[in-house]
């Protein structure tokens, strides 16, 4: 990965949509691809001359400001539905994959080496695990060396894209959580602090001792933050990366019929890392303009783009997807 790349397009200062001229295309929204957009804004930019700003303001903002017209574009990891995307006049489409891991701060463990599962970690957040030598842990990791402290838990507390999609998969892990939590963008988490952003949740987890959160790949790696591996659907132990991240997404079903409504947690395969996701792009219907120049945009990163994806631990869109989502574009135009 490089880390440089990475770590420039998060020092960016983004512009707010007001200060835009007339040729900036502006969009707000998910935290999660925050690192993709900001660097493919940025060579986009150097290549084109229009500017891209882009705010990493949670998936609930990025919805709520698309849905005002006070962005061109808003983003969100939790996909809508095609009646609520009629509802609100907007159309909706995949613009890169990635994957959700559990960090860690916990002496004396490296990345991977720790093991939990679905069921683990949601009694974790749930509070039915509240201590890490906790004899269902231990068992899951014989050999590694458990504090009897006890695990403090770190949560979004804006309205997350990412949030939904870990709660998702909490929820097929767990009836238990799925009855007393449930799945979505804001819960009522039983245990932990809330921290803003995938970068606040990293930060938070990087200075706390013995804390567990959940964050999008890159901010993990960028912030050298330990993660865990996980008991997949096929009863394997994986780690996070780009090719578990793919094998997940290797049988998706992608489907313009639906405005690609589809979730990419506990996916079958032995590769396949359990809490895969697709980030989305949605756009107001009646605003042409922010269609042709956030469509134009996206057709860029599509064909240019894939090895800065790459790069930032994100998989790029199969080439067929990208074809089928350029012939949704035309429709809506």
């Amino acid at each position: 990965m490089k880390k440089s790349l990475l770590a420039l397009v998060l020092g960016l200062s983004l512009l707010l949509p007001g200060l835009a001229s007339a040729r900036d295309v502006t969009g707000a929204g998910a935290s999660f691809p925050y690192p993709i957009y900001s660097a493919w804004a940025y060579s986009y930019e150097k290549e084109t001359e229009v500017k891209v700003n882009y705010q990493s303001i949670g998936s609930g903002g990025g919805l709520k400001q698309v849905g005002e017209g006070t962005v061109d574009f808003g983003a969100s990891d939790d996909p809508q539905t095609s009646a609520d995307l009629e509802k609100a006049g907007l159309i909706q489409f995949p613009a890169v994959l990635g994957g959700v891991v559990a960090i860690i701060n916990v002496d004396g463990v490296a990345n991977n080496q720790m093991v939990l599962t679905g069921k683990i970690l949601a009694d974790i957040f749930q509070g039915i695990i509240s201590k890490w030598n906790d004899p269902a842990l231990a068992a899951l990791n014989p050999g590694l060396k458990l504090p009897d402290e006890t695990i403090n838990v770190v949560y979004r507390s804006d309205s997350s894209g990412t949030s939904a999609i870990f709660t998702n998969y909490l929820s097929l892990s767990s009836p238990e959580w799925k009855n007393a939590v449930g799945a979505g963008k804001s819960v009522n988490w039983p245990v932990g602090v809330g921290q803003k952003g995938n970068d606040g949740v990293a930060g938070s987890v990087k200075r706390i001792k013995n804390s567990i959160g959940y964050v999008e790949y890159a901010y993990a790696s960028e912030n050298r933050i330990v993660w865990t591996s996980l008991v997949n659907k096929a009863g394997k132990t994986v780690v996070p990366s780009i090719e578990s991240f793919a094998s997940a997404a290797s049988n998706a079903q992608w489907d313009a019929g639906k405005d690609y409504f589809l979730w990419l947690v506990d996916e079958s395969g032995d590769d396949s890392w359990p809490i895969a996701a697709a980030t989305f792009i949605l756009i107001r219907k009646d605003k042409p303009e922010a269609l042709e120049s956030v469509t134009k945009f996206f057709d860029w990163c599509f064909q240019n783009g894939d090895a800065q994806a790459e790069d930032l631990q994100y998989v790029p869109l199969p080439s067929s997807l990208k074809d089928d989502i350029r012939q949704y574009w035309r429709k809506a135009r």
